[in-house]
């Protein structure tokens, strides 16, 4: 779906125009073949250059295609299950701002709809603004998860599967984030650099805040996957303890009643066994065999089997 914003400096909102204007930003969701077809032609790049426009899985990058500066993003997003990011691709042309998204881009819609002293005519001041709410997503989604993980940590004697598969999620969320924060922070050097395009010096300003800000979530998410790798081991080596623990308990057990049932199966043989014609071998047999068990057990607890 393709939309044309427009909006002044005296404005108070986005302006939706049905026309294509000079200094207009368009905004181009859930975006098909079609729309790149219109968006080459409008802009005159090749559709072919456009492509990876419509790859959910594109990383952070940027190029110049004749005089058109084209710069990939991604931004959190829970479109797709296993998929945490999404692709956001923004046109910077001589005339027009266009922003290009494979999947329905629930932050630019808020974006749109927020009050702000932007206007569409200002192209630099729109495109940091825009990569500052990237960053502000990426920040908030990052602390998000941590504190989900924090709110997870339990006793570590009642660790379960669930907690370890919980935490191993969160760590491909945070991965996917970190990933996905490298290359911006590479896209925002480059655009610093001025290689691509010229800022005022005051945006020069407001990019190199930009480059900071996101270089600390970027740090914030690096220290959250190494807590959660931390985490995540400790559980694991605790749940196999407790595993094994287990395990020689019902061990331990197995061997202790499979005592009388040895000796009830051997004396429920049709042969000559020792004490057969004495009239108290019953209870000699089961004394016996409780002294044999009760010997068993306290071994048991000396080695901690039980």
């Amino acid at each position: 779906m393709l939309q044309i914003y427009y909006k002044t400096m005296r404005g108070e909102d986005f302006e939706l125009i049905s026309e294509v204007r000079e200094g207009c930003w368009i905004h181009v969701d859930e975006a098909t073949p079609e729309d790149l077809t219109y968006i080459s032609q409008l802009i005159s790049v090749e559709y072919h250059d456009l492509q990876d426009c419509l790859d959910k899985y594109e990383l952070p990058r940027i190029e110049r295609i004749q005089g058109t500066v084209v710069i990939f993003t991604r931004h959190p997003t829970e479109n797709e299950i296993g998929l945490y990011t999404s692709t956001l691709t923004i046109l910077l042309t001589p005339h027009y701002l266009i922003t290009i998204s494979p999947q329905r881009n629930s932050m630019v819609r808020t974006f749109i709809t927020q009050k702000s002293k932007l206007s569409t005519l200002q192209k630099p001041k729109l495109l940091i603004s825009l990569l500052w709410r990237i960053s502000q997503e990426f920040t908030a989604h990052v602390r998000r998860v941590r504190h989900s993980v924090l709110r997870q940590e339990k006793e570590m004697s009642t660790v379960e599967a669930e907690d370890i598969t919980a935490l191993t999620q969160n760590e491909e969320i945070l991965n996917q984030y970190y990933s996905a924060l490298v290359s911006l922070r590479y896209v925002l050097e480059s655009i610093t650099s001025g290689r691509y395009t010229n800022f005022y010096e005051k945006d020069q300003d407001l990019l190199l805040d930009l480059l900071n800000g996101l270089k600390q979530s970027e740090d914030l998410c690096n220290i959250s996957i190494k807590s959660i790798r931390s985490l995540r081991e400790s559980y694991q080596i605790i749940f196999t303890n407790n595993v094994s623990k287990t395990i020689k308990l019902l061990t331990a057990l197995t061997i202790l009643f499979s005592i009388p049932t040895m000796v009830a199966s051997f004396y429920g043989m049709n042969v000559t066994l020792p004490l057969a014609a004495n009239p108290s071998a019953f209870l000699y047999l089961v004394g016996g065999t409780a002294v044999v068990v009760i010997l068993s057990t306290l071994i048991f607890q000396r080695k901690r089997w039980l």
